[in-house]
């Protein structure tokens, strides 16, 4: 029963009064027609704001304030609300805020080294510029990969981590006879909304809400850490002891008489500030240490070195949707600024979503577990009938729920024909061991793997919290703030797919067309995609794809490596002949999906990666395919070298002056960087 998993919560907790409902609809109706106004309103102001200039590139008018916020609400959604706050309360706890504090540094690279070539071209597009230095197939291969990703990867996932939170919020309150539980209908209901707002304003309309909800999710986010802080310290010390790190030096006495912050110190740091040999999911080693061991299967101490480098700089300097806001900046000083202005408040978001994702597992674990009962329910209905089927199940599945543990064992026992040993009363981990040989016995006999059993629903975190601690008369602000900020992100990815769609791929074919066909285009295909993507996001619920937000960094992986290579070269390589444009980006295609599902696994099984380690993380995956694709632009660039360098076009639309002060504010960005990883090293 739900009451005997749950928490105890006040009975008002996640509730909505009428006030709440009129104040969180009229907030977001109120938003969305504002930017809708603004977009259409300024799109007319100039033949270079109106048109496809102005659908695709908001007029090539928005100030630095603009950029900053737009880039921060874009990149800042569910996807990390709900996909980092939950590995967070899993083993890595502040070390996923990599992806945020390096990201500040990658901003600055951006900001003066990608935007200003970028911006002297006067592209709509990424792939454009492709077109322009290595020629018009290198801009179509990158356009439909990219497409493949954007569309199947980011804004399915997207889609899916807005309606986890509508899913956990309200589960169980039907409006008009439907279950806003039902994950399939807040799909539908996000992608619905999200493709009426682009379709409408265009990326203006997405700037200036972006403005606000930018705002609104710094100051929800503030919110939520101050009431998890607030419950921490006033939480039952007997239930937080059994959520401590297993090298934590805490006992019931000294958090009885502990703050809020010491507590969350005394759970969830190791012994002396030592991090664990493994991750292990029985929370094994501390939680507030940004170095992994090398043995980490996500985030060792090796990717900082290279890896997580390339998807950060891939993602803020040459993904679509991101950089189509600082393709739209009033001129190249306005650009930089709102780029340095993202990269101080990117310092700022991990005390928003990773530290409350920390202590939602102190206060709330039990809640994950019951959210990870409902999603075992359906395989564990599949065990009780007999398939031919074997299912994987984590450490903690075994730990949380041994018994149903022991029947999938028997069950993966008789599929496999081989027989088991008694294991009751064993360690989750040796049955977690056990049921892994006979995984690996049933992979050699090509029987079919069922969906992996887990013991805590991690990505349920942050929407525990809110439900949990929101009060009405709170509660419209904060889901006012993550709704707005979902639909604004979504309805970005719809517009950035449908300008590569459309300038990228339709006027390679149809050259002559219209400004009014151009724009109708990018409607077609923002339906055409937000379809497609509603139909894939429900099936990312499925626990063999992991955490949302590793899904969504490891899949880019196909391309992010790649493309930041062959950019690169465009960059700084004038004589790197034309071929390589498309040869590197297809090559890091082939060798990345080789070392997931081919080398890496086997050379993992044979133990020679790094010691304990049975494959390679996916960032180090992506760091070795950089290298290599940089390896082979070498040899082709020293090979066969262009006869003459390739002179790139210049635009004069645009005040390609540099600013001063955001290099000042750059270098003070860089600093406070380096600084957070002393202080949580």
């Amino acid at each position: 029963m739900i009451p005997a998993l749950l928490a105890d919560v006040s009975l008002e907790a996640g509730k909505m009064s009428t006030l709440d409902v009129v104040l969180f609809l009229v907030v977001v109706v109120g938003v969305i027609a504002f930017g809708i106004w603004q977009g259409r309103k300024e799109s007319s102001d100039g033949a270079e704001s109106g048109g496809a200039a102005g659908y695709f590139l908001a007029g090539r008018g928005l100030t630095w304030w603009l950029v900053g916020f737009s880039l921060i609400a874009a990149n800042i959604s569910t996807e990390q609300f709900v996909g980092m706050s939950g590995q967070a309360a899993d083993w890595l706890g502040m070390a996923v805020s990599s992806w945020e504090w390096l990201s500040a540094i990658a901003l600055v690279l951006v900001a003066f080294v990608f935007l200003p070539k970028l911006l002297r071209c006067g592209i709509y597009t990424i792939p454009e510029f492709l077109e322009y230095r290595y020629g018009v197939f290198s801009r179509i291969v990158m356009a439909v990969a990219t497409l493949i990703i954007l569309v199947g990867v980011p804004t399915a996932s997207v889609i899916y981590s807005g309606a986890k939170v509508i899913s956990v919020f309200f589960q169980g309150r039907m409006v008009m006879g439907a279950d806003l539980g039902d994950i399939t209908i807040g799909c539908w209901i996000i992608g619905i909304s999200a493709a009426i707002y682009v379709l409408v304003g265009g990326l203006k309309a997405c700037a200036w809400t972006d403005l606000i909800w930018g705002a609104g999710l710094i100051v929800g986010g503030a919110v939520v850490m101050w009431l998890a802080f607030g419950a921490l310290k006033v939480a039952d010390p007997n239930e937080l002891i059994l959520t401590k790190v297993a090298n934590s030096s805490a006992t019931t006495e000294n958090l009885q008489n502990a703050g809020a912050w010491e507590r969350f110190t005394l759970l969830n740091a190791g012994k002396d500030g030592e991090a664990a040999a493994l991750p292990g999911e029985n929370l094994a080693g501390g939680k507030l240490h940004m170095i992994r061991p090398i043995q980490d299967p996500e985030l060792p101490w090796t990717v900082l070195l290279l890896g997580i480098w390339v998807p950060i700089c891939f993602y803020w300097g040459l993904n679509q949707y991101i950089v189509q806001r600082t393709l739209g900046s009033k001129s190249l000083a306005e650009g930089q600024k709102g780029i340095v202005f993202a990269a101080m408040l990117k310092l700022v978001i991990p005390f928003l979503i990773v530290i409350p994702g920390i202590i939602c597992f102190n206060l709330y674990h039990k809640d994950l577990r019951f959210e990870a009962s409902k999603k075992n329910a359906a395989t564990m209905a599949e065990v009780s009938a007999n398939t031919n089927k074997v299912y994987p199940f984590t450490e903690n599945f075994a730990l949380t729920s041994p018994d149903q543990a022991l029947a999938v064992l028997v069950h993966n026992s008789r599929v496999t024909g081989v027989a088991h040993e008694a294991i009751q009363g064993v360690s989750p981990k040796e049955m977690a061991a056990a049921n892994g040989e006979l995984l690996k016995n049933a992979a050699g006999k090509k029987i079919e793997a069922g969906t992996k059993l887990i013991g805590y629903d991690y990505d349920a975190a942050f929407p525990t919290l809110m439900r949990n601690l929101l009060r009405p008369g709170l509660t419209w602000f904060v889901l006012a703030a993550i709704f707005g900020a979902v639909v604004s992100s979504l309805a970005s990815m719809l517009n950035s797919a449908a300008t590569i769609a459309t300038m990228d791929l339709v006027h390679q074919v149809k050259k002559d067309m219209s400004e009014k066909s151009t724009v109708r285009a990018g409607q077609f295909f923002t339906l055409l995609f937000v379809l497609i993507s509603c139909l894939i996001a429900p099936g990312l619920g499925d626990p063999k794809f992991g955490t949302i937000f590793k899904f969504i960094q490891e899949f880019q992986g196909f391309i992010s490596p790649g493309v930041l290579a062959v950019f690169l070269f465009g960059f700084l390589s004038p004589r790197t002949p034309r071929y390589f444009g498309w040869v590197g980006i297809l090559v890091n295609a082939g060798l990345y999906a080789s070392i997931k599902y081919w080398i890496g696994p086997a050379l993992g099984s044979r133990g020679l990666w790094f010691p304990g380690a049975t494959d390679i993380s996916y960032v180090d995956r992506m760091g070795l395919c950089f290298l290599i694709v940089v390896a082979i632009g070498f040899i082709v660039t020293l090979a066969n070298p262009l006869k003459e360098p390739v002179k790139l076009p210049v635009t004069d639309l645009i005040n390609l002056e540099s600013s001063k002060s955001a290099k000042v504010w750059g270098g003070i960005a860089i600093v406070l960087t380096i600084v957070l990883y002393i202080v949580f090293a």
